[in-house]
């Protein structure tokens, strides 16, 4: 029997160090076979804001640099449109604000997320500003994926906090707002703010709510796949 697969779906607009690299390695660790695409094919980009020693610590930084700047997978990863998530046990969107700005509204990418949610086999984890995906991906039949799922996803009193009176990040503007979107779309949300992670399943649907979640989020990924974690 093959080893479970995983696509890393990431994107060039800047990921969260800890969203993606966190279940990267720990599905590794368990022996899944990973594949990293980002829409074009280019390299994905990190978002420096989640390399700051200040809060995650000089070691971690160091790590998630060099995994960032030599892993294979993300210096050479597949054009999106190339893949086949049907090919994959389950497919893996890391979070980051620049989701919203090329992944959340790729076809290609929400194909990925409806075969991985809707179809025969496959499962699905969407972290943190990735989950925004589910407010522009349709079931076949028009209505949204997200309609009446339990989820989580980076709340709307986080973002709050970083945004300035016009909705930009750094100057650039942020398009919306991730919660908004996905409760519009019919999402049941609840980023459960007290505790100090937030991981929901709903059927073939994993979600996130963001940094601090994403180990126990791919931990429970591979629960989901039925693949036995390293002790």
């Amino acid at each position: 029997m093959s080893d479970p697969s995983a696509l890393f779906v990431v994107s060039e607009e800047g990921y969260w160090a800890e969203e993606c690299i966190e279940p990267l390695t720990t599905l590794d660790a368990a022996g899944v076979d990973v594949t990293a695409a980002t829409p074009s094919g280019s390299p994905p980009v990190v978002d420096e804001r989640s390399l700051d020693p200040d809060d995650v610590g000089t070691e971690t930084v160091e790590r998630y640099r060099e995994i960032h700047e030599t892993d294979d997978r993300l210096t050479d990863p597949e054009p999106l449109a190339s893949v086949d998530a049907a090919e994959y046990d389950a497919v893996v969107f890391p979070g980051g604000h620049g989701t919203e700005w090329d992944v959340n509204q790729d076809v290609h990418a929400r194909e990925a997320l409806r075969e991985a949610v809707a179809g025969d086999d496959g499962v699905a984890l969407v972290v943190c500003h990735a989950v925004g995906i589910l407010a522009f991906t349709r079931e076949d039949d028009g209505s949204f994926l997200v309609e009446g799922r339990d989820v989580t996803g980076f709340p709307n009193a986080w973002e709050e906090g970083i945004v300035d009176e016009y909705d930009r990040i750094e100057g650039r503007k942020l398009p919306y707002w991730v919660e908004d979107e996905v409760v519009a779309a019919g999402g049941d949300w609840d980023a459960e703010l007290d505790a100090d992670t937030s991981v929901a399943v709903d059927g073939d649907l994993i979600t996130a709510r963001g940094p601090g979640s994403s180990t126990a989020a791919a931990e429970t990924l591979l629960a989901e796949l039925g693949v036995e974690q390293p002790a």
